[in-house]
């Protein structure tokens, strides 16, 4: 059976550094591949303290599938994140209080809108700072030997730290939801510390009033769900296949509307 800390607990509801495979299947624009860099570095005083901070210096690039193979506006999305353990039944379930203050731009200077009133994509500049707060919840089956996360958490990008372009075009009210199950090997060698198996549902529900939409529009949700597994004969990356429907999450590519399939390789460096 797999042993928590409040560093795991935090690990776990942290996005994975990944690629992608050039197989997208969807809307998208025909890319090479799509990568995230985000590694962890986390902060406290001791092993066995109740609060500790994981800064994440976290990148998201993608490059195009077009002459040249360019690499436009990546997404710099730095943050830094504190976790409180609120209350631990068991060396399973942990109760785990959680904020989060991030910046999120595109590097970028240029003009948001060309001369035609259209979003500039290739130079525009995109730029937003936000926090978010919430409650993880984890939990284990003995049935079916799946160690369970549920976080619930608020997205708040405040009118005045947000450039007044993307004012009323982006949502700055953002309620996100995200259930984690990592399944364990029946018989556990010396040399499974991981799961074998996970899965990752993500859901975000746009709140406020943004872009003329009305409050049931199916275009205020964003869902996401990864199947990830890693082989043994891998030390630290495995394979997954996701799929994503909603807002565009590539800085100033947000207004649009994605569905698409992607498989690739991830790196899964929590270990049990």
């Amino acid at each position: 059976m797999p042993k928590l800390t409040l560093e795991k607990v935090a690990l776990i509801n942290q996005s994975d550094s990944y690629i992608t495979l050039p197989t997208d299947i969807g809307n998208i624009e025909p890319l090479l591949f799509e990568a995230n860099i985000n590694p962890s570095f986390v902060i406290r005083k001791r092993k066995d303290s109740k609060l500790m901070a994981v800064l994440t210096p976290q990148i998201i690039l993608r490059m195009y599938n077009e002459e040249s193979f360019p690499i436009r506006t990546p997404s710099y999305i730095p943050q830094i994140s504190a976790f409180y353990l609120l209350n631990k039944k068991n060396i399973l379930e942990y109760t785990v209080l959680f904020g989060r203050l991030a910046h999120h731009s595109n590097g970028q200077d240029g003009d948001f809108y060309r001369d035609d009133g259209s979003i500039n994509l290739e130079s525009g500049n995109f730029s937003t700072n936000f926090i978010e707060l919430g409650l993880i919840q984890t939990g284990y089956s003995k049935k079916l030997k799946a160690l369970k996360s549920f976080k619930s958490s608020f997205e708040i990008h405040p009118k005045y730290w947000m450039q007044k372009e993307l004012q009323g075009l982006y949502s700055g009210l953002r309620w996100h939801n995200a259930f984690t199950s990592l399944k364990f090997p029946i018989n556990r060698a010396a040399n499974q510390d991981r799961a074998k198996f996970s899965l990752k549902a993500e859901t975000v529900f746009m709140l406020d009033n943004y872009n003329d939409l009305k409050m049931f529009d199916l275009d205020r949700i964003n869902a996401k769900l990864t199947f990830y597994y890693h082989p043994k004969f891998f030390e630290d990356i495995g394979f997954f296949i996701q799929f994503y429907h909603g807002m565009d999450y590539y800085n100033i590519y947000f207004q649009h509307q994605v569905s698409v399939i992607r498989l690739g390789i991830m790196t899964e460096i929590l270990r049990f």
